[in-house]
């Protein structure tokens, strides 16, 4: 990535920076912006994971990671709206057992109010699990979220196969972390997913950070599996470049599952300006169409917006 250098990114005002978002997509022609990785929660998990960031946790490989946008839930929502992002997520997550459910109540009332964030839901490997998946799915929830790190869980795991044959069967979306970035878990890496992949070829993972470090091997899912997906979330950027570098030779692998690919952000958890993603998209030079697919029509298509 050093061949295609780029200025600091310096601090800028919600104003400011939304006006440089809107003229990114502007420029491309398109209606706007769609983001599959942002993330809304019950406030005061929102806050606890903000703590885990600022004490520099493990999961986080002990990187610094500054929050940059910490305003309150109306005010980030409100950020998205002026960036011109016309549908984002909630991705909320559990990390022990009896947790999903109460957290796909929050978000079934989080989705009432904010019409234009996708109905995000989530699962976790405990008795119960088809069940409140299946009520998240009858109440609305467009996308699932797992986080095979935090959650420290094989995604393999027998309590989930009836919830991933259900999601698979509903063809909702399941925005995934399970590449081994930033830091590895037990059940990380491409080897766990390949495995729920062989017995559920048609489910719709969307492999959230593009797999990083892990890029080549989740490619090759991708490539293998025509409804798995990969996100953007943080990848090319310069902080994720510092410590794990997206192979350039992998380029023209990207820019053939130009059809797969999805923004993600991880707003607001970001450690840097919203804006710095698009332009390391941008910097990639793989063309306009690619840019106009992965920041919008992908998914627009994938969710029928």
């Amino acid at each position: 990535m050093d061949d295609h250098p780029v200025a600091p990114v310096g601090p800028a005002g919600p104003g400011t920076e939304a006006e440089e978002v809107r003229r990114f997509w502007g420029r491309l022609g398109l209606p706007g912006l769609v983001d599959v990785h942002t993330h809304f929660m019950p406030e005061r998990v929102l806050h606890k994971v903000w703590d885990y960031f600022d004490a520099l946790g493990s999961l986080t490989g002990g990187l610094e990671w500054p929050i940059t946008y910490r305003q309150e839930e109306a005010e980030r929502a409100d950020l998205l709206r002026e960036f011109g992002v016309r549908a984002f997520t909630a991705m909320l997550y559990p990390h022990k057992p009896g947790m999903a459910r109460w957290l796909n109540g929050w978000a079934v009332d989080f989705a009432r109010r904010t019409p234009d964030c996708l109905h995000t839901a989530t699962l976790y490997p405990e008795p119960g699990v088809e069940a409140y998946v299946r009520e998240a799915v009858e109440a609305g929830a467009r996308v699932f979220k797992a986080h095979v790190q935090v959650g420290a869980y094989d995604p393999a795991d027998d309590l989930l196969q009836p919830a991933w044959g259900l999601l698979a069967e509903a063809g909702i979306p399941v925005v995934i972390h399970c590449g081994s970035g930033p830091a590895p878990g037990k059940h990380t890496g491409p080897e766990p997913i390949a495995r729920v992949l062989a017995r559920h070829p048609r489910l719709r993972l969307v492999v959230a950070h593009m797999g990083m470090p892990e890029y080549a091997e989740f490619f090759g899912l991708a490539e293998r599996y025509g409804e798995v997906r990969l996100d953007t979330t943080m990848a090319f950027t310069d902080f994720s470049e510092s410590f794990m570098p997206f192979p350039r030779r992998a380029l023209p692998r990207l820019a053939a599952l130009g059809d797969r690919v999805l923004l993600g952000s991880d707003f607001p958890n970001l450690p840097y300006p919203y804006v710095h993603q698009l332009h390391a998209l941008e910097r990639l030079d793989l063309g306009d169409d690619w840019l106009r697919a992965v920041c919008h029509d992908n998914a627009a298509a994938l969710f029928e917006l």
